[in-house]
């Protein structure tokens, strides 16, 4: 038997469904997994297919034609160092190993590091699309050096999503850019995420609508501007019954969400970098406060707000909810890709944000068809600061801020939590107003640490301190 073009390491779905994918379309795949019974299922349900099934790292690497090309789809951290020390003794100088794993970037650059010291190349691919993604075409974001990227080519580009404009693959930058990428694009699923729940409660409390009714909603909503993968299979959600009860499954799920960390790390990054991202960071809240499901059930019991008046024209809440969540929409992308601009400065990544929007069209999670007006954004000028201020884009929130206003204010109103929605409200208002009140801010650091502040009519003359316990003289304190 001759040599495997390709080799995978982890078959559990993501590793098991990309191997498919990778064969489906003409590539001949070595697999290896650590459970070798893993490997023997596999081998069992895939008889005939042109994969060669392998039980060691040495049986692995010596499987696969040279210079060699491994995707590892193993859990983040450890396992992933694990997997990288079983493989090196088999490998050669020029072979490649490619990281699709969720993993934190700077792990991504220290693996590089070390791996080019053995002369070994590394690629850190954030994979996004779930295990159907991977069975029939994700959206990857590989990052390393761009050779490495060359050589993967030929594979990523024939197994990607395919969308009008080409696969939702491209080569993102060096070092950690590939993961930095698709952990942002976790940080924006979480808002959207979070935002069409905020958009579910709003419409069940203030409308008292149907699970049949809502399912109408969405799937109407799917069609148009708002067209995306979560809103089609919330749509489908909601129309899905519990076969024994005959209750809508929504009804019966426990309200208490999960998480994997890509959202902290993302708030975390915006933190670290200066970028505002107040949408993608109250979702994480949220589903931190979710989780808090013991707490809330006790506290329901002791803090009481006002009744949720149903509201007196439907067709109206759900003309301003679907205006609220677009409007809140383009927010949560607007602060996830000024995060990556900034990132891209800070690291020397060369990001190009309008191809990041491209690939993100088909695959991912976060599909939508407004990635595509995003992509034509970044298109009319690579160098938009922040998406907002896309003339498109402005116009477009400018049309829509009656109904936001509407919805944010009659939630506040109602007593329903929206902090999504509202963060990416204030976020609008924030950007868009010439002056605010962190002038007060100001003046309180300085007040009780002396941390100065500059002036309005001399914002180049350097910095200043008051003598607040004084005669309030201004004395300048340098640059």
């Amino acid at each position: 038997m001759g040599k495997q073009q390709i080799g995978l390491v982890g078959l559990a779905v993501m590793g098991e469904n990309l191997a498919l994918n990778m064969e489906e379309k003409g590539f001949s795949v070595a697999v290896y997994n650590r459970s070798a019974e893993k490997v023997d299922d596999f081998a069992r349900r895939t008889e005939g297919k042109k994969f060669a099934y392998c039980r060691s790292p040495k049986e692995f690497v010596q499987s696969l034609e040279r210079p060699r090309r491994i995707v590892m789809m193993v859990k983040a951290g450890k396992p992933v160092d694990d997997t990288i020390a079983s493989l090196t003794p088999y490998l050669e100088k020029g072979d490649l190993l490619v990281d699709g794993g969720n993993e934190f970037f700077t792990n991504t650059v220290r693996r590089g590091e070390e791996l080019a010291k053995l002369g070994l190349r590394f690629v850190g691919m954030g994979v996004s699309g779930g295990e159907e993604g991977a069975r029939h075409g994700p959206s990857m974001m590989p990052g390393g050096e761009r050779s490495s990227y060359d050589d993967l080519a030929p594979v990523l580009t024939k197994i990607a999503a395919q969308v009008d404009d080409g696969p939702c693959v491209d080569y993102m930058g060096p070092g950690g850019a590939g993961h930095y990428v698709k952990m942002v694009h976790n940080g924006i699923e979480y808002g959207d995420m979070q935002l069409i729940a905020e958009t579910y409660d709003l419409l069940r409390a203030l409308g008292g609508f149907s699970s049949d009714e809502l399912h109408d909603v969405f799937a109407e909503w799917n069609k148009g501007e708002l067209q995306s993968f979560l809103i089609e299979i919330t749509a489908n959600i909601f129309a899905r019954k519990d076969p024994e009860s005959g209750k809508p499954i929504i009804d019966e799920i426990l309200d208490a969400t999960g998480q994997k960390g890509t959202g902290k790390w993302t708030v975390e990054q915006a933190a670290e970098l200066q970028a505002p991202i107040p949408t993608i960071a109250s979702a994480l809240e949220a589903r931190v406060l979710a989780s808090m499901k013991q707490e809330r059930v006790a506290a329901s019991k002791v803090l009481h707000g006002p009744t949720a008046p149903r509201h007196p024209e439907r067709k109206m809440l759900v003309d301003d909810v679907r205006h609220a969540l677009y409007a809140s929409k383009v927010c949560s992308y607007a602060q996830g890709m000024n995060l990556l601009r900034i990132a891209s400065k800070t690291y020397n990544w060369d990001l190009q944000l309008g191809r990041i929007a491209r690939i993100w069209k088909g695959g991912c999670i976060i599909r939508a068809q407004f990635l595509g007006r995003i992509t034509q954004a970044f298109q009319r000028d690579a160098a938009l600061s922040n998406l907002l201020l896309d003339g498109e884009f402005a116009r477009e929130l400018g049309e829509r801020q009656s109904g936001w206003r509407r919805v944010v204010a009659a939630a506040v109103q109602a007593g329903i939590a929206v902090p999504s929605m509202a963060a990416s409200l204030s976020y609008f208002d924030a950007y868009r107003r010439e002056r605010l009140p962190a002038n007060l801010t100001q003046a309180q650091r300085d007040y009780f640490g002396a941390h100065t502040f500059r002036l309005v009519d001399k914002p180049d003359a350097g910095s200043f301190h008051a003598d607040w316990l004084g005669d309030g003289r201004l004395t300048r304190t340098g640059d």
